[in-house]
């Protein structure tokens, strides 16, 4: 299949990757943390926050849960943290995909209701073009109001 860390892939690549995963994984789930949630817990927090609450949306309850990097406990049944865990684990790769694909398309779909953005191109991150779109137009909604850049653009930081 060539699984492999999502960011080690092509964006063609992961596009193929993705329906072949969905097509033969036995469960897969995705979750939105919105950015005034992912503000008010922090990016940590809101990355477990919504590794659990996929791991409960999945239609066949796992028997073992392997994270990429660190261990997160609250998921119901025993895990792990493996260390590149997207690098070494198919599971865990599969799940690296996903998520990117699943990213990139809202960031695109966002393009027609934030013009100027650019979401389609950089898809959020934060990149010189994005950060150029940002100072000039300040932030929108989607943006999360945490990250320093963003209070930067808003002159929020600002004395």
């Amino acid at each position: 299949m060539g699984l492999r860390d999502s960011k080690l892939l092509t964006e063609r690549a992961r596009e193929g990757l993705y329906d072949e995963i969905l097509d033969k994984a036995v469960a897969v789930a995705w979750v939105e943390v919105p950015p005034a949630e992912c503000d008010a817990l922090g990016m940590h927090v809101a990355d477990i926050t919504a590794l659990r609450r996929a791991v409960l949306r999945l239609s066949t309850p796992p028997a073992f849960v392997i994270t990429d990097g660190f261990p997160v406990d609250g998921l119901g049944v025993g895990a792990v943290g493996m260390w590149k865990g997207d690098q070494v684990a198919a599971c865990v790769a599969a799940a690296s995909i996903i998520a990117k694909v699943t990213r990139d398309r809202i960031m695109k779909a966002y393009e027609s209701d934030y013009p100027g953005y650019e979401f389609a191109v950089h898809k959020g991150y934060c990149t010189s073009l994005h950060q150029t779109h940002l100072d000039r137009l300040g932030p929108c909604d989607i943006h999360r109001m945490r990250f320093e850049n963003v209070r930067r653009a808003t002159r929020l930081d600002q004395p």
